[in-house]
């Protein structure tokens, strides 16, 4: 399931973090991928140990809780602390597929279910820099306001274009969520949006209700706890 997810950030929050970032300590951006995606991704980000990485990943953790959207497409187990990164100059990331296994610390790892991308500032600040995801449907060109989020099945086939004009500022980071199967997920996102549209226009109450217990035994059946 692709969905865009709007005002994950607001508009005082999205200039603090462009506050900060001005003033980070970037790095090269091969440094946390493989030899495979080394060789495709020029870009910079904020190195592991930056304690502004952590600050800003822990506002957007933060954010991200503000989101009922957020929370009923992805059904969260897991998140991975948010990372950061900037292309300018023609950086780039050419198309790869994520990581399916992630470490959350030592001792503990994660699935990546979903990707995300958080972009950190509007497309009219540069030139090129869209996400394209790749499906069955085809390819999909993503650019989105900054504070507004894009998520996308993990096992997706994605790039970033060149970066020609300015730079492109976004956080990103992965999700373990409850079910693994991401038609279930996008079976049961339709059913809570429906339950809400349904409450809200005072449908019948009883259908209401056996309509969110199917939705609640779908979820006990699907979920991985």
């Amino acid at each position: 399931m692709l969905l865009h997810i709007p005002e994950i950030l607001t508009a005082e929050e999205v200039a603090e973090f462009r506050r900060r970032l001005e003033s980070a300590d970037w790095t090269d951006g091969r440094e946390t991928v493989g030899p495979q995606g080394a060789q495709v991704k020029r870009n910079q980000q904020l190195p592991d140990a930056s304690p502004a990485k952590a600050e800003l990943g822990n506002a957007v953790l933060a954010a991200l809780n503000r989101s009922p959207l957020f929370f009923a497409a992805a059904l969260p187990r897991k998140i991975l602390p948010p990372r950061f990164n900037r292309y300018a100059g023609g950086g780039e990331y050419g198309f790869h597929i994520d990581g399916s296994v992630m470490s959350l610390s030592e001792s503990e790892q994660m699935r990546s279910d979903i990707s995300c991308t958080l972009f950190l500032n509007n497309p009219d600040e540069y030139d090129g820099g869209r996400l394209v995801i790749r499906d069955t449907y085809g390819e999909h060109s993503v650019a989105l306001p900054a504070g507004d989020a894009v998520i996308y099945p993990s096992s997706s086939l994605h790039r970033v274009e060149p970066v020609t004009r300015g730079e492109r500022l976004a956080s990103f980071f992965w999700i373990q969520s409850l079910v693994r199967s991401d038609s279930q997920r996008q079976m049961l996102f339709q059913m809570d949006t429906s339950i809400q549209t349904l409450t809200a226009e005072d449908a019948d109450r009883e259908a209401v209700l056996q309509l969110t217990g199917v939705y609640h035994n779908l979820l006990r059946l699907w979920s991985e706890t």
